[in-house]
């Protein structure tokens, strides 16, 4: 990781933004700031403080031996080093925010609990404290902003977001998501301009926009020496990064949630097909844990739509939407013991099976996760969309079934069926049958005009531009 990289902060103006305006209020304010752990929930914070007074507290990450107790003396050892206050004692809760409040009194403040349900998932009486410091003590300081961060989103949202006792009490919710593809290029910093878009597009179809991963690459290596050293060498972060984020997200149920993840590395699944692979019954348990993996940032749920109404209907699918736990069960988890080993045998990353296929779905996942660049390309802005995802349409006696890669309804009945399409070389002619077939296929009302879009990344043939096919052919390297 270069210097620059480690010093500077990329990205999420937007979300400075939004915290700003809590600046100027003249209250004090509780905000709720979840996502996917390494996400950047804390750093976004610290980059927001950087000019104010900030208290910062972390929960201890658990274990089979983490106690109520064991939190509350992290809590209070981090309270002395923050503070400077002698001999804190961690008997209870409420002592300890009665101590942090003689610090929060007046002035700018940011104070800062991050991985929240670590610090009070182990003490039934640590959320009614934390009311009762925020109602008696804390929020007596008009200047105060008070910002709850955690991983456990599914955790945060039972135990807080629909917690009566926090009724009004919340001034804003933030879910950071990954960062966009033009602040992923800012990793390459200098070295940028030496790379091609391909080779930028192939580290961060296995990494995603995920800003700790990012941080990690070596900007003067080659993608597959990148993905080599981070994924498949002894030692490399992203080698043992699923079962920290898994273990510390789900607890004792990660080896559930793995075998749920695992169901979607090829393509999104509906609860039936799922529950038939894992063989647990389909309820309103299995969707709970399904509900818990889309919460936690790694799968979206995406509903197939009426076009008449443009509403949702009942059918979806469950789509592995991180790229990194798509990489990591599809390649990582099975060479692991090899790896651990040093025998990992693949001369290159791209000797590994079926690589081209999975590098071009990881893209797909890509471009869809960026959806907002493909409005962009097409002159659209989000009021004028109705529905939008990948699509499918399931065979009937009537219909014939068929999978669109990314399907963009507007409110002037058209419809954008875009093709991805992830390769080092031209992409030829057979790509209009493809998408042809698929359109030919699609079931959609009389009137509904039908535009074919084609998203790739090295260009096509000079056949396929003179066909004058596709109403749109958009290249993502020009979009950035």
């Amino acid at each position: 990781m270069s210097a620059a990289n480690q010093l500077k902060f990329i990205g999420r103006k937007e979300e400075l933004e939004d915290l700003k305006r809590f600046l100027r209020k003249t209250t004090a304010s509780m905000i709720v700031v979840r996502g996917r752990r390494r996400i950047g929930k804390s750093r976004l914070i610290e980059e927001f403080a950087k000019d104010m007074t900030l208290y910062s507290f972390s929960g201890l990450a658990p274990d089979e031996k983490t106690s109520a107790q064991s939190q509350r003396d992290i809590f209070a050892k981090q309270l002395q080093v923050r503070t400077g206050l002698p001999n804190v004692k961690a008997d209870d809760w409420m002592d300890l925010f009665i101590l942090l409040n003689e610090k929060l009194k007046s002035g700018r403040i940011i104070l800062l609990f991050d991985e929240i349900s670590w610090m009070g998932s182990k003490d039934p009486t640590f959320l009614s404290k934390i009311k009762d410091a925020w109602d008696l003590q804390f929020k007596k300081n008009p200047q105060l902003i008070f910002v709850i961060c955690g991983s456990a989103s599914s955790w945060i949202e039972e135990n807080i977001l629909s917690n009566t006792g926090f009724l009004g009490r919340i001034s804003y919710t933030l879910t950071l998501e990954e960062l966009p593809l033009a602040d992923c290029l800012k990793f390459w910093g200098e070295q940028a301009r030496h790379a091609s878009a391909f080779e930028k597009f192939k580290i961060l179809s296995v990494t995603g926009g995920i800003p700790k991963y990012l941080e990690e690459i070596d900007p003067s290596i080659s993608a597959e020496d990148n993905i080599r050293l981070l994924c498949f060498k002894k030692g490399g972060i992203l080698v043992d990064e699923f079962d920290r984020i898994f273990s510390t997200t789900f607890k004792r149920r990660s080896s559930l949630y793995k075998t749920l993840a695992q169901t979607l590395i090829y393509s999104a699944k509906e609860t039936v097909m799922i529950s038939e692979e894992v063989q647990k019954p389909i309820s309103g348990i299995l969707t709970d844990y399904l509900q818990e993996l889309v919460l936690a940032g790694f799968v979206k749920r995406e509903y197939i739509w009426d076009f008449k109404t443009g509403n949702d209907s009942k059918l979806s699918k469950y789509r592995l939407s991180d790229n990194y736990v798509r990489f990591y069960l599809r390649y990582i988890d099975k060479n692991k013991n090899k790896i651990d080993k040093r025998m990992f045998n693949y001369k290159s990353v791209m000797d590994l099976p079926e690589w081209r296929t999975i590098m071009g779905l990881q893209f797909e996942n890509l471009v869809i996760n960026n959806r907002h660049y493909i409005f962009s390309a097409l002159g659209l802005n989000v009021h004028e969309i109705v529905n939008d995802n990948s699509f499918f349409q399931h065979a009937t006696t009537k219909q014939r079934g068929c999978q669109i890669d990314y399907l963009i309804q507007t409110k002037h009945d058209t419809l954008y069926v875009c093709e991805i399409k992830f390769s080092k070389n031209l992409i030829g002619v057979e790509v209009l049958d493809e998408v042809k077939q698929k359109i030919d296929r699609l079931t959609r009302p009389k009137g509904m005009s039908c535009r074919p879009v084609l998203i790739h990344v090295n260009g096509v043939t000079d056949e396929v531009m003179d066909s004058g096919y596709f109403s749109n052919i958009i290249e993502m390297a020009k979009l950035l």
